[in-house]
């Protein structure tokens, strides 16, 4: 015997209604309290303005076979180096990542909150949400975020994936209000995302596999900690590397310290060669 879902949910205490397919729409209209403050509009308390935490800066490439998102590891709070190890890059689900940028607490929220209604919706649909439907799902977190973002806790993230059905890779931006653009080969967003951009528009292979891609990115990220004072470099010295994710059709996963740092060694050696002699 088989049930409607209506059937299979009838006498079901409301906040087990699980025909909704959006988390966030399902925990505002079921606990509007436990909406998290970077989603309600709450307002933000002035003494915590100076010590606001900012991240910078991420970017992604395309390659032949697939994407990689990449992210400094530093953050900011007003003239000081806060963190020198801070995550940037979050995994949204098996096909797809979320690069932060800006306010750095409220961003880490939206990540999470935005892996959890990819997990929700895939749980309810009984199938992943296309990967331009989960750019629209992250869009629409990004304007339910406008309250806090006109308080000055703004949040742009980037967004990269890969598409079984299409077998590509795909690269959307975003702009504070949730605006959503489609980038053709790379995109890079932060403080430091005008020198990435210029080393990204210059090295980009759009052919070149994923590994030459991940150089690409390491490179536009050393380009960015040079000119952008908020962008750290690789530490050498305590062995922090910035976080490297390919995506293609086998899924998101992070190369290791070695793999990033024999990018990082390569780029030292090759602008090292760049030197003029004495």
């Amino acid at each position: 015997m088989t049930f409607r879902a209506d059937e299979l949910l009838a006498g079901l205490p409301s906040p087990f209604d699980a025909r909704g397919s959006s988390f966030f729409e399902t925990l505002r209209r079921q606990a509007p309290d436990a909406v998290p403050p970077v989603l309600s509009g709450a307002p933000m308390h002035e003494s915590l303005r100076e010590r606001l935490v900012e991240g910078t800066t991420v970017l992604a490439v395309l390659s032949a076979h697939g994407v990689v998102i990449a992210g400094d590891r530093r953050a900011t709070a007003g003239n000081l180096i806060s963190r020198g190890d801070m995550r940037k890059i979050f995994p949204a689900d098996d096909w797809s990542a979320v690069g932060i940028s800006g306010a750095a607490g409220p961003a880490m929220e939206l990540a999470r909150i935005f892996a959890t209604e990819l997990e929700h919706y895939e749980k309810v649909e009984g199938e992943p949400l296309s990967l331009e439907g989960k750019s629209n799902k992250l869009a629409g977190l990004v304007r339910a975020h406008l309250p806090l973002a006109m308080q000055g806790l703004v949040v742009v993230p980037l967004f990269a994936g890969f598409d079984p059905r299409s077998g590509a890779g795909r690269i959307f931006e975003y702009d504070p209000v949730g605006g959503r653009y489609r980038a053709t080969t790379y995109a890079a967003t932060g403080s430091g995302s005008l020198a990435a951009r210029a080393t990204l528009k210059r090295l980009v292979e759009p052919e070149a596999d994923l590994d030459t891609a991940a150089g690409i990115a390491v490179e536009a990220l050393f380009d960015a900690a040079e000119e952008d004072s908020a962008t750290g470099g690789p530490d050498l010295i305590r062995r922090i590397y910035p976080i490297v994710a390919e995506i293609d059709g086998a899924g998101y996963r992070e190369l290791d310290d070695e793999q990033v740092a024999a990018h990082v060694e390569a780029t030292v050696e090759r602008r090292r060669n760049r030197q003029p002699s004495a």
